[in-house]
């Protein structure tokens, strides 16, 4: 199997376009993940400097509207933009919490329709306020549909069950099945992530985020998986706690996914 870490642009917005992609290959990943600009200038510029780098590219995508039917359409929209681009995946956030489980539904079978058609894969990030928002309700929906794929960030769920999941195995355990990309953020029961993995007092919220990687990572191999994505996606302020009167972050975010990207090559390569 065939690792390819890759860096949310999440947290880099003081940056040019071009600082952002050159800063990432210098640090040493393979790929950058992150929605296609909306400017058709913009958006050839992105093109050309990810191939003049060598980096590949995760599609992220956001449904939006107050509908179903504004989901679809917004996803389309993006989509289209995001192949223009040649995306390896396309990442996406979709649906409502409180959208029926019908209603996601009918979005959930047109994504995978118009994927079909536009031959790419997608996989729906596991994460609040949409309809994976919980271990439990995103099972709902892997019952339902057999060819429903994931990304997993699990730090989420920890924070909606105020729990590391321990009574909810046989949901995470269904949702590691069909994980295709992972987030490698930890969370804790109190909230969607922890102030700094390398910290003593957080190793067993690291350690139990580990235990389910690397069994993501053993159910891809056994299924016979060439490359497996990975994106560290520890966020910025206001994501990141801050020290008291300063709005000054706890740790460095680019130094923490950077670590953990490291960290996760020595461990799995």
């Amino acid at each position: 199997m065939d690792f390819k870490f890759i860096c949310s642009t999440w947290g880099m917005e003081s940056l040019t376009l071009e600082e952002k992609l050159k800063k990432i290959k210098h640090a040493g990943y393979d790929g950058v993940e992150m929605g296609a600009p909306i400017n058709n200038m913009e958006r050839e510029q992105t093109k050309i400097l990810m191939e003049k780098l060598n980096l590949l590219f995760i599609a992220q995508q956001w449904t939006e509207g107050e509908t179903v039917d504004e989901h679809c359409s917004s996803f389309e929209q993006q989509l289209k933009r995001n192949l223009e681009l040649n995306p390896i995946l396309v990442n996406s956030h979709t649906g409502r919490d409180y959208f029926t489980v019908e209603n996601n539904i009918k979005l959930l079978k047109y994504t995978e329709k118009i994927s079909k058609d536009y031959d790419i894969q997608t996989t729906h990030e596991t994460h609040r306020g949409r309809f994976t928002f919980s271990a439990m309700a995103t099972n709902v929906y892997l019952e339902k549909l057999p060819n429903l794929e994931l990304t997993a960030d699990f730090s989420h769920w920890c924070c909606v069950s105020e729990s590391y999941l321990e009574k909810q195995t046989e949901f995470v355990e269904n949702a590691i099945k069909k994980t295709v990309h992972l987030h490698a953020r930890v969370g804790y029961p109190q909230g969607p992530q922890i102030s700094d993995p390398r910290a003593p007092e957080w190793n067993d919220a690291l350690q139990i985020h580990l235990r389910w990687w690397d069994k993501i990572i053993e159910s891809n191999r056994n299924k016979g998986f060439n490359l497996q994505t990975i994106a560290p996606e520890f966020g910025p302020v206001e994501y990141m706690s801050t020290i008291p009167f300063t709005n000054l972050p706890v740790a460095d975010q680019w130094d923490i996914n950077c670590y953990m990207k490291d960290f996760l090559i020595e461990r799995y390569q």
